[in-house]
């Protein structure tokens, strides 16, 4: 009888907590349902800075693997090879005159947010506040700005190098890269040369290590529009002002505690591309600003 008694107090007071707690629920979801009853707007997300799953700040250096002629050297007039460019293109890149750029105050047209990634060079990565992350390349002393939130802004202001740029976080697991395919990590012309520069390695611009063990958290996910039009190369390959450009930027550390992150880009303009142009860039972290060395633009 005794354990009877037991048994019924024992699932008076678990009737009890339950009814508790669906109380205190109850009284926690009533002003959110009340809310919306009254048509009253969801709060204001969380700040970007608060939810970051990874970090970029500090100082990083790009580390050249593929293209490296490219990008280290000014190509010569009318190299534009792997580049998917139009009729209308190849014959900007045939009149290409870095003196003009000189002389019309263009000399950073090679420095636009469509190929300032690529630039060799640092950049240093900080939050300008918990909504906007500042990018800066000492390579032509250009600032990025992303910014977390409403798109519509893009449309505000003159066009700058760099356009306006709208992040925002994506989470771990599969990412989908708009297209993104082999284009995105073939090795570039100089590879089957033996001209690439050798380096370790490094994550793809996929957001998968080549043959590393890593943990991600996820990704920065950055679109770009309203820019001045600029260059894919130095030696004058053009993208327009009406080009969209997209960017996934994946964070990663190697087995010997090494940070990485890749910058996959994907530049989509009809006006001078085929199709889309996909490149992935490297960047390994640095200790602190000893090498931070600002220089400008030149045109060649």
């Amino acid at each position: 009888m005794r354990h009877l008694t037991e048994a019924l107090t024992t699932r008076r007071r678990r009737c009890l907590r339950a009814t508790t707690l669906s109380a205190l629920l109850l009284i926690a979801l009533l002003p959110i349902v009340t809310g919306a009853q009254r048509g009253e707007p969801p709060p204001p997300p969380p700040p970007a800075r608060t939810i970051a799953p990874i970090d970029l700040t500090g100082y990083w250096v790009s580390v050249v693997t593929e293209d490296w002629r490219y990008r280290m050297l000014t190509p010569p007039k009318g190299d534009y090879a792997s580049v998917p460019l139009n009729a209308a293109a190849r014959r900007m890149a045939d009149a290409w005159d870095p003196a003009k750029d000189e002389t019309s105050g263009d000399a950073c047209k090679s420095y636009g947010v469509g190929n300032i990634m690529r630039v060799p060079g640092r950049v240093h990565i900080t939050w300008q506040d918990d909504d906007t992350l500042k990018v800066e390349t000492d390579a032509g002393t250009q600032t990025r700005l992303l910014h977390f939130g409403d798109a519509a802004q893009a449309l505000a202001g003159d066009a700058g190098w760099q356009g306006y740029s709208v992040a925002r976080w994506e989470l771990a697991g599969p990412q989908r890269r708009g297209g993104a395919g082999p284009r995105a990590n073939a090795p570039g012309p100089d590879a089957a040369a033996g001209q690439s520069r050798p380096g370790p390695e490094v994550p793809d611009g996929r957001g998968r290590g080549r043959g590393t063990s890593t943990a991600r958290g996820g990704s920065l996910k950055v679109v770009t529009t309203h820019m001045k039009a600029g260059y894919l190369r130095k030696n004058g390959v053009p993208y327009s002002e009406n080009a969209v450009i997209t960017e996934y930027l994946d964070r990663h550390t190697e087995p010997n505690g090494d940070q990485w992150f890749t910058v996959t880009t994907i530049v989509d303009d009809p006006k001078y591309l085929a199709e889309p142009f996909i490149t992935s860039s490297h960047f390994k972290k640095e200790a602190n600003s000893d090498k931070w060395r600002p220089s400008p633009c030149t045109a060649s």
